[in-house]
């Protein structure tokens, strides 16, 4: 979360700072980027709200818990960023270009957007470096795709939209005061709305993924059918299905076949000594479901993405399954 509060007091200081230079120079990109900075800093707000509260302890309605608040605050930014900051951008770039105005006192704008890239560049700096301790060698698309942490993503595009928006303003303001015509402030605004949808969609599109339920990375779902299939038990996991709760909290449900012989009580003790090896190879599986079964090779559907998982996961080779027929027991 430091990248989150870096990103909230950076914010909160230059949308002040861009208001008042709003004020002096009546500059549209001006006035564009302090929305803009108002709608970043009401952004990490609701980060912020939404990790508080998918902290609370679980409830009968929600026996869960509430992890997926983080998901749901995450998107709501999306929106803010948005109808906030992209449609009041553009609609106040279109304005200006349409009835131009008088653009005062260029410089104290120059300065402003100057001390406010510093100030994103320091936020941005502290987003990387919290990111390159959890992205393990991935690139950023792929980080901002994998992740399951949707405040990291967040903070990164904002703080590089941010800094994507200061420099349309620059130009807007610059070629204003060079050819004396204000117009071209208008199109700094209206390039910062457009950027800003761009980064909206982004969030919006990743963040609805884990809203909607992600399942684990595949190195996970490795490490998952590695830990059943890895005791004395002989288990074979024939589907399995896992869903984040939240970033912390993983849902693990499998079918796993076991040998037709075993007794009840040696079958409930294989079963909580896997749970445990999933458990220690993966820490944040704090739910998980095992339904026992016999394996029939021939009644594997290959079609579902639940045993296509397995597969993957434990390599076994795709030649050596039978045709499709959905009969599994369950």
């Amino acid at each position: 979360m430091k990248a989150v509060i870096a990103a909230l007091a950076a914010n909160l200081g230059i949308a002040i700072a861009k208001f008042a230079a709003f004020l002096v120079t009546g500059s549209a990109s001006m006035l564009a980027e302090a929305v803009h900075s108002v709608a970043d800093t009401g952004n990490e707000t609701l980060l912020l709200i939404g990790s508080g509260r998918s902290r609370r302890a679980r409830t009968t309605e929600h026996p869960f818990g509430f992890g997926r608040e983080r998901y749901f605050y995450s998107f709501v930014v999306a929106v803010m960023l948005f109808t906030v900051g992209s449609v009041f951008s553009i609609y106040d770039g279109i304005h200006k270009i349409i009835s131009p105005g008088q653009l005062d006192a260029p410089v104290v704008a120059y300065v402003v957007l100057g001390l406010s890239a510093v100030l994103e560049g320091l936020s941005l700096r502290t987003a990387i470096h919290e990111a390159n301790e959890v992205r393990n060698g991935r690139g950023w698309r792929d980080f901002v795709h994998l992740t399951k942490t949707p405040e990291l993503p967040v903070v990164l595009l904002e703080d590089s939209a941010a800094l994507l928006g200061l420099s349309f303003a620059f130009l807007g303001v610059l070629l204003s005061q060079l050819t004396g015509h204000e117009e071209w402030d208008g199109v700094g605004s209206v390039g910062v709305g457009v950027l800003l949808a761009c980064a909206a969609f982004i969030v919006g599109f990743e963040t609805k993924s884990l809203l909607i339920g992600e399942s684990a990375t595949d190195e996970t779902s490795a490490r998952i059918v590695a830990a059943l299939e890895g005791g004395p038990e002989q288990y074979r996991v024939i589907h399995l299905r896992t869903s984040h709760i939240s970033p912390e909290d993983l849902l693990v449900t499998a079918k796993i076949g076991v040998p037709p012989e075993v007794m009840a009580a040696d079958l409930a003790a294989g079963i909580n000594a896997a749970e445990k090896r999933v458990r220690a190879a993966v820490p944040i599986a704090r739910t998980i479901y095992l339904e026992p079964d016999i394996y029939h090779p021939d009644q594997v559907d290959p079609l579902d993405p639940s045993v296509e998982i397995v597969e993957r996961s434990s390599r076994r080779p795709r030649s050596a399954r039978r045709p499709a027929r959905r009969t599994e027991a369950g």
